[in-house]
């Protein structure tokens, strides 16, 4: 199972698309993970057409036409591992905890997240950390990002830099 995991596309006010080779890779996945501020629900849109199973998350920065279609946490089951899914909010040095917090009752493998912009990939604990960053804005990191988790027997995750 392949995953692309994307967060805080922020279109169309950080970029006016979804850069062609990550929208080439969706096209070739089997599931796609949004943890969050699309901005417009065009992308999502966008997203589903290219491929077929979308799970995806509201962030803080999503206007109320997203946040009441989407959830602002979501546990999914991939295989024999468990996927938390949520956007984030507040200073990014605290996102671990408040996401440890959030998912502690769920037993889950993977916490995939966004909030910050900046990509992380790390095991705290028996938990996967994992925000792709963003393929469209770079405020907070030096360059912009997506992630590609494939799930069989385990877990193998990278951030691919665009």
């Amino acid at each position: 199972m392949r995953i692309i995991v994307i967060s805080d596309t922020h279109i169309p006010e950080g970029a006016d698309a979804i850069p062609q080779k990550l929208m080439e890779e969706v096209k070739l996945a089997d599931m796609v993970i949004h943890a969050g501020d699309f901005i417009d629900l065009a992308t999502f849109e966008k997203l589903k057409n290219a491929c077929s199973k979308i799970i995806a998350v509201s962030g803080n920065m999503d206007p109320e036409e997203i946040k009441k279609k989407l959830p602002q946490k979501e546990i999914i089951k991939v295989g024999n591992f468990k996927i938390g899914i949520m956007h984030g909010a507040g200073a990014s040095n605290k996102l671990p905890e408040l996401l440890t917090a959030a998912f502690k009752n769920d037993a889950v493998d993977i916490i995939i997240f966004g909030h910050s912009h900046s990509p992380l990939n790390e095991k705290k604990g028996s938990i996967l950390f994992f925000n792709p960053g963003s393929p469209t804005d770079k405020i907070f990191a030096t360059y912009n990002s997506y992630g590609i988790i494939d799930i069989n027997e385990a877990i193998e995750a990278r951030i691919i830099k665009l």
